[in-house]
């Protein structure tokens, strides 16, 4: 299952995912992995969180992100949920192709037992039907 922060940039939709996280590892019975472009928010993290800083990767493309995830998914069968931060950066998500993207960390978590949480740059109004639907915060 997907959750979508989304808003225009400078909005707070990073604030808002950092709560969150926070909040899971309160009650958390597995892991929470929390990606991010860089490792700026580390230390706004609880210590018990794994951040994954995907600069260090080499991530090209939305097809190798979706790999990536699958590949987190795979590694952790404790994984619990995975909170993704400015997704069109983290994601190296071309003009156009988030909503396929989206759809397809949709499938493998809901396949796989694994909440995802992500913020996103776009307006609600800006996303197809199906992932309208899957807003949780707009900001």
């Amino acid at each position: 299952m997907i959750q979508l922060i989304v808003g225009e940039k400078g909005k707070g939709k990073t604030k808002i995912l950092l709560d969150k996280v926070n909040e899971a590892a309160k009650s958390a019975k597995g892991n929470l992995v929390f990606v991010d472009k860089d490792k700026s928010h580390m230390f706004e993290l609880k210590n018990s969180i794994r951040l994954v800083n995907v600069s260090e990767y080499m991530i090209r493309s939305s097809e190798e992100f979706t790999g990536f995830i699958s590949g987190i998914i795979s590694a952790d069968h404790d994984l619990e949920q995975i909170f993704i931060d400015t997704y069109l950066i983290s994601a190296s998500v071309k003009d156009g192709e988030y909503e396929e993207s989206l759809r397809k960390i949709d499938e493998i978590s809901t396949k796989f037992n694994v909440s995802v949480t992500v913020s996103i740059s776009v307006e609600k109004e800006n996303l197809a039907d199906d992932l309208k639907s899957k807003v949780i915060v707009a900001l």
